[in-house]
């Protein structure tokens, strides 16, 4: 779907604040609030909006300790990487995971309490996934860069 600068505006705005009235929208795009609403049922229908979510600051809530994982796979056959995703995803602790290319097949980023909790997470869930051949972890020190705006051009 081709977005113009309007559409653009507007998924910034949105972007740096959903909880935004249509009427707020409007005055800072120059639109009737029919205008915006329109615009925003069309984007949801498009699937460029996918869903309106409260980002959780990790340290508020007690999970303290990012973690990457990263995962060699013992083949590559259809049959493990679909048994392996399926699995991954069904674990919390995992936030993300990208299957990716270079020497490791996956990459996994995993928020726990602290390194007690990554332990027990590695030892009863991670590792007793199927067809995992090793593993290799990094931890974070510090977020320098962590957004989920997406610059429009």
């Amino acid at each position: 779907m081709p977005l113009d600068s309007t559409d653009k505006a507007l998924l910034s705005y949105l972007q740096h604040n959903s909880k935004q009235t249509n009427k707020e929208l409007s005055n800072k795009l120059n639109l009737s609030v029919t205008a915006v609403y329109e615009r925003i049922k069309k984007l949801e229908r498009e699937g460029v909006i996918q869903k309106y979510i409260a980002l959780v600051e990790p340290e508020k809530v007690d999970l303290e300790l990012l973690v990457f994982c990263q995962i060699k796979l013992t083949q590559h056959s259809r049959e493990y990487l679909t048994k392996f995703e399926s699995e991954v995803t069904q674990l919390t602790e995992v936030l993300e995971c990208f299957h990716v290319s270079g020497e490791y097949d996956y990459l996994l980023k995993v928020l726990v309490k602290d390194m007690e909790h990554f332990r027990m997470f590695m030892v009863s869930k991670l590792t007793t996934l199927q067809h995992i051949g090793s593993t290799q972890s990094s931890f974070s020190i510090n977020k320098v860069k962590n957004t989920t705006v997406l610059t429009l051009s």
